[in-house]
């Protein structure tokens, strides 16, 4: 895929070489100058506002991306958590019967 700094390269090149080369007075050369000029621009203009809102989309998936990412995440370490917490109520458990006998009947 060409990348449209290239593409904007070329015009500039070709349109600076086109007058440039004609065989025309400089007052016309300077019109067509100013024209080509005028004309790269408003190309340029154009570019740059669509490189801006790819960019912004962009961002804004990444952003969508990540925050799903993170619930993800959370609900992950939630779910070990809770697993976590079964286990050690379980051990609690058994700490308690083993505690027990070893305890003084009044």
């Amino acid at each position: 895929m060409i990348n449209k700094g290239t593409v904007i390269l070329g015009v500039l090149i070709g349109a600076a070489a086109g007058v440039l080369l004609a065989p025309n007075k400089g007052s016309v050369t300077r019109q067509k100058l100013k024209k080509e000029g005028k004309e790269i621009k408003n190309q340029l203009s154009t570019d740059f506002i669509e490189v801006k809102e790819d960019l912004t989309k962009a961002a804004s998936s990444g952003k969508d991306t990540l925050k799903r990412e993170l619930k993800d995440f959370a609900s992950k370490s939630s779910h070990k958590t809770e697993q976590a917490i079964t286990f050690l109520e379980k051990q609690l458990a058994v700490l308690k019967e083993k505690n027990k006998t070893l305890q003084k009947t009044s």
